[in-house]
């Protein structure tokens, strides 16, 4: 079965169905049926035309989901609008579903945790991870967004910045794992780019291609992770990060900063260093004061403090990690990469063993293992 064929379906057959009147939480039901069923026959008996398998399986399991309603006159004409077999139409909808679910009456986060979990096809507790707050707080958002929008009509679309905030999200995902994913970001965010002119779209388009640009020396052929300071740059997809550095200075030049800018103002610093040592920490230091005075973020602090180790000393760096909450993810391995260049190798090494215990991912906690039994081999017990 092609996982990814199926999520790349899901969004085109989700809108299919919201544009023939489905509302939306019990178009998704539907299409989540559709999927199970072709995860069940798919294997067996492939269908020539899988997006339009998926579109009329959706379609009657919605059908099946809205007889038991009273409203049978409404029913029959939905029964009449049946799709024909056939080809479904070549219509991308995802963006569309994006601002659709940003819709007026959900508060932002409940409306990028919707979206996230319908549309970009990430897990509840993905989603979590990314906001930070327990699994079942995020369960429980979603549900409540269900039912908000729950036989609303999505006549209503939502604004940008929510939208954008979905697809940073969506692309971060991809980024620590799964490719596809990142692109599709990359892909929708350059649709948005062309139908809308704003700096926050374009400072986020030049966000991802600098990021996506170091994607093949991200990890070694064995799949472990490789430190951006031990990356071979010449692994970097150059005209990725020349067009990433082009938009980005076209955006900047509006006069209109945001976050999604200086976040791609601090990856272009990166990418113009041919070395890891001829990278400007003082500028990085002071895009990340602009982005902490655009966001408050305690992330953005914490990404700070590491590169405020660099432009002007580990303790610099461990005395403003200190001003922060040591229970934010990842605070414990910047604490260990600290003392190590700060020379205590004990301490390093024992607060790597603690943070590969934290790590969210396989790949993040046998890499901060590695580092563990690295400084123990050199007497660091």
């Amino acid at each position: 079965m092609n996982e990814v064929l199926l999520r790349s379906l899901t969004p085109s057959v989700l809108g299919i169905l919201v544009r023939r009147g489905a509302d939306f939480a019990a178009a998704e039901d539907a299409v989540q049926d559709a999927l199970v069923e072709a995860v069940r026959v798919w294997s067996a008996d492939p269908p020539r035309d899988p997006k339009g398998w998926l579109v009329t399986v959706a379609w009657r399991r919605f059908l099946d989901a809205t007889r038991a309603d009273a409203a049978r006159r409404r029913r029959e004409d939905r029964v009449d609008e049946e799709p024909a077999p056939g080809p479904a139409p070549a219509v991308d909808d995802t963006l569309q579903l994006y601002f659709l679910c940003a819709h007026p009456s959900l508060t932002p986060s409940s409306a990028v945790a919707l979206t996230l979990r319908a549309v970009g096809g990430l897990t509840t507790r993905q989603i979590a991870q990314a906001y930070l707050v327990p699994e079942a707080t995020m369960a429980q958002r979603i549900s409540r967004a269900k039912r908000t929008v729950s036989g609303v009509r999505f006549d209503q679309p939502g604004d940008v910045a929510t939208v954008l905030r979905v697809l940073y999200l969506v692309f971060n995902e991809g980024y620590s794992g799964d490719v596809d994913l990142a692109a599709e970001a990359i892909r929708l965010t350059r649709q948005l780019a062309a139908a809308i002119d704003h700096p926050e779209v374009a400072g986020l388009l030049a966000l991802m291609l600098l990021h996506h640009a170091r994607r093949a020396a991200r990890t070694a052929p064995d799949g472990s992770l490789v430190a951006l300071a031990e990356q071979d740059r010449g692994r970097w997809d150059t005209e990725s990060i020349a067009e990433g550095v082009e938009i980005l200075q076209a955006a900047l030049a509006r006069d209109r900063l945001g976050e999604f800018q200086a976040q791609a103002a601090i990856a272009a610093l990166h990418a113009d260093a041919r070395t890891a040592e001829e990278t400007d920490w003082v500028q990085i230091v002071e895009w990340y004061d602009e982005l902490a005075r655009l966001t408050d973020s305690p992330v953005v602090r914490l990404n700070r403090a590491v590169a405020v180790g660099e432009a002007d000393g580990p303790r610099a760096g461990l005395a403003a990690l200190a001003a922060l909450d040591d229970t934010l993810p990842r605070h414990t391995a910047v604490a260990a990469y600290l003392h190590e260049r700060d020379g205590d190798l004990t301490t390093a090494a024992q607060l790597y063993t603690e943070a590969a215990q934290k790590a969210p991912n396989l790949a993040e906690r046998d890499h901060l293992t590695r580092q563990a039994a690295r400084l123990n081999a050199r007497g660091g017990r």
